[in-house]
């Protein structure tokens, strides 16, 4: 019987050239209450990879979005990629639509493209 705890995935906060981490930065701007349940949903990500719906959703070309319901029938969404080992949050917002935005899913990949390229 295998009693070795499961392998953690690293998480990584996209960071801009300036230093920020806007997925933090949003996080921080949460209640707490939306922080620890969104926080539990990337922890299960870096203990139980690979997981799919309903928790994580892949977007196509290595792109996945973390599926968050919260305690006030609002949606958050984490977009995240992996890279060298890593699991790196790219974006997150409060999904106020069926579909995730244009702009939020642009912004993602454009932000996968920069790790990707180092």
């Amino acid at each position: 019987m295998d009693t070795s705890s499961p392998q953690k995935i690293e998480l990584v906060f996209y960071q801009t050239e300036s230093g920020n981490e806007p997925v933090r930065d949003w996080l921080v701007e949460l209640p707490e209450e939306h922080r620890r349940a969104i926080g539990l949903d990337l922890m299960r990500v870096q203990y139980g990879w690979p997981i799919g719906m309903p928790l994580v959703r892949p977007m196509g070309k290595g792109l996945f979005e973390v599926r968050t319901n919260l305690a006030d029938n609002t949606i958050a969404r984490v977009m995240f990629c992996f890279n060298a080992g890593e699991l790196y949050a790219l974006h997150g917002f409060i999904k106020k639509a069926k579909k995730t935005p244009p702009p939020d899913l642009a912004l993602a990949r454009k932000r996968q493209k920069e790790i990707e390229n180092g």
